[in-house]
């Protein structure tokens, strides 16, 4: 039966390059290291890291959104910014491959990283293998608007240009997620589970506000989400995260006030800041590498699964609770981390 949400995403056009639902695995290792069994929690992982085109990850859900509309107004250029390391940068490059349009990236220097890996393996490889044309700014540069001026340079060629915001998070990109939301539903029909609590990292924060519409247009809550901030402090990831939210919901018909309460994001992963590694987070690499033989990257889902971590050994679930742990991808970026990683070993 089509749902609310189901008839509102259907108004919207989508560039379907996920070709089918990510598979939901429960981590009976991870169970077993963590006594998960024997308090009655479940922990299942949901694998965004594993899609078809550019390595996979979240950007891809946010993109087919983007991508339909581009399709629809017949663009023949992406332009979009990030980080040297941007996983979004990666994937709109591989996305434009596929689709036989042309991809400019414009990259800032965001991490204080400046070694050979960072600047040039990982994500920056990939860029360059799916033939993208990068531009990277000097330190305090403003991609967007140095995006926005390629694309008027552009148009006045004669192309037909797409500049999309970092990380795709916007509104309509946000969509990407707010069907994530059905699809988990969907599955959980199938597997025959309910998941309290689905957990994610917040960076630009359109994971956490497509899921958090899609769950409140299911009748779940905005609440069914929980992200750890790994961008910015949890203040302003919140505030982001609750306007985004309702920008969504505003886009798929629904003009509810959202309270704050119902967005849940803890800060304490943070660190130092942006792609800065931490001790827990090197833990959390290395646990979810030796229990399930699976990889989280260091900025995004590692800080992330960090949190998880300290909320299991804190207690936090109670019996007969199943939480969600969303893998969004990013694993590329571990090998602009290896001098982190080499000390660790």
């Amino acid at each position: 039966m089509q749902t609310r949400l189901d008839k509102a995403l259907a108004a919207f056009p989508r560039a379907d390059v996920l070709q089918g639902a990510t598979r939901i695995q429960r981590a009976e290792r991870l169970e077993q290291e963590l006594g998960l069994r024997e308090q009655g929690v479940g922990l299942y992982l949901k694998r965004d890291d594993h899609m078809h085109i550019g390595g996979g990850g979240n950007k891809l859900r946010k993109l087919e959104f983007h991508l339909g509309a581009a399709l629809k107004n017949g663009v023949d250029t992406l332009i979009t910014v990030g980080g040297i390391q941007s996983n979004h940068a990666r994937l709109t490059a591989a996305v434009c491959a596929r689709l036989g349009m042309a991809c400019e990236l414009i990259l800032t220097r965001s991490v204080p990283k400046a070694d050979t890996d960072y600047e040039l393996n990982g994500n920056v490889l990939l860029d360059q293998l799916f033939g993208a044309r990068i531009q990277v700014l000097a330190k305090g540069g403003d991609s967007l608007a140095a995006a926005e001026h390629r694309a008027n340079e552009l148009r006045a060629a004669g192309r037909n240009v797409m500049v999309i915001p970092t990380g795709g998070s916007t509104p309509l990109g946000s969509l990407g997620y707010a069907r994530c939301a059905a699809e988990i539903a969907q599955q959980e029909i199938e597997l025959g589970v309910h998941f309290s609590e689905v957990v994610i990292p917040n960076g630009s924060a359109g994971t956490h506000a497509g899921l958090a519409a899609g769950f409140e247009l299911l009748g779940r809550g905005a609440s069914t989400v929980k992200s750890w901030s790994v961008l910015a402090d949890q203040q302003t990831s919140a505030s982001r995260t609750r306007q985004l939210t309702q920008e969504a919901l505003a886009l798929l018909g629904h003009a509810a006030t959202l309270a704050p309460q119902v967005i849940h994001i803890d800060g304490s992963q943070l660190g130092e800041g942006y792609g800065l590694p931490t001790p827990a987070m090197i833990e959390a690499v290395h646990l979810m590498a030796r229990c399930e033989g699976l990889l989280v990257d260091p900025v995004y889902s590692g800080k992330a699964f960090a949190g998880l971590l300290a909320d299991l050994r804190q207690g936090r679930y109670r019996a007969g609770d199943n939480v969600l742990f969303v893998m969004t991808g990013g694993t590329p970026g571990l090998y602009a981390y290896r001098d982190t990683f080499s000390q660790s070993l």
